[in-house]
């Protein structure tokens, strides 16, 4: 519970940076220069004091980083200038926990109990009703924005499921793998997809890959464009990844996703402090509800 609590605090912090990197390098290279940056530490750990391509689940890791690294990061990076930071990540975070429920039961045949369920939905719905409220782009965007999301939230549920499967591939092995280790085998397969949408935005004009034009209008644009991928990397992929890596490990996803789906509300006071966004009265009850949900997931058998 404790890896999960991290990830939400971590990702709520990435969100914000993540749009900043997608909204001056457009989404394709943004998404590109953070899985390359992340492999490049991630990797450094690994091979220094973790297993490296070790523990006989490399496979798995790799199928769970392309799809939800990947697939998952590329559309998300895609969708965050379209509709924004919160709206973003209340789709992706709320529509990934219920993706990886259902596809952990329909595969894993893991099965929640009737209390963690109802906690489940309770922290979902505490989430949805925090982040409700009129969403600001225009018409096209919104709509393109709000697919793209719900893509990257499947993609990213998938993912967390195909690394569960992976841990038990591990167990099955009597190895113990840290966290980073695994975050740092998922990152290759995000990076190969990853590598492979860059290629198609560069060969294929029309696809197209531009930096958005209200980059320079939104607050705390002075700092250099670099740091945001540095930012988003260190949240996201090195230490975000890493402690979610560290909850699958031993606990099921329909557990695990849903105090991470906790993470937009965390976003709103960062996204206020940095992008001058303010939350509305329905985002604090909508906080009380998903607190209670997560606490209560954490202390329930």
């Amino acid at each position: 519970m404790t890896g999960a609590v991290l990830t939400a605090l971590f990702f709520a912090g990435n969100a914000v940076c993540a749009r900043r990197a997608a909204l001056h390098y457009g989404g394709t290279t943004g998404n590109f220069l953070r899985l390359l940056l992340a492999a490049a530490l991630l990797g450094a750990w690994a091979h220094a004091a973790g297993a490296g391509f070790g523990g006989g689940a490399l496979g798995w890791f790799l199928l769970s980083g392309a799809v939800g690294f990947g697939l998952g990061g590329l559309t998300m990076f895609h969708a965050l200038p379209r509709i924004g930071s919160n709206l973003a990540m209340l789709i992706v975070q709320c529509g990934s926990a219920v993706a990886a429920a259902l596809i952990e039961w329909l595969w894993l045949g893991t099965r929640l109990s009737a209390a963690q369920a109802a906690l489940a939905a309770l922290t979902l719905a505490g989430v949805s009703m925090g982040l409700m409220g009129p969403m600001g782009p225009a018409p096209g965007r919104r709509t393109s924005g709000i697919v793209l999301a719900v893509l990257s939230a499947v993609a990213q549920g998938a993912g967390a499921v195909l690394s569960r499967k992976a841990f038990g591939v591990l167990h099955a092995h009597g190895f113990l793998m840290d966290g980073a280790s695994s975050a740092y085998q998922r990152v290759l397969g995000g990076l190969v997809v990853g590598t492979l949408a860059l290629l198609v935005v560069r060969w294929w004009p029309r696809a197209g890959d531009r930096p958005a034009p209200e980059a320079e209008t939104v607050p705390a644009a002075h700092l250099p464009p670099w740091t945001w991928v540095v930012f988003n990397t260190l949240l996201g992929p090195v230490l975000g990844v890493t402690c979610y890596q560290w909850a699958l490990r031993s606990t099921p996803a329909g557990i695990v996703l849903p105090i991470v789906a906790t993470a937009p509300l965390l976003t709103v006071p960062i996204a206020r402090a940095l992008e001058h966004s303010r939350p509305t009265p329905r985002f604090w009850l909508g906080a009380l509800l998903a607190v209670a949900g997560a606490a209560g997931l954490a202390i329930v058998p």
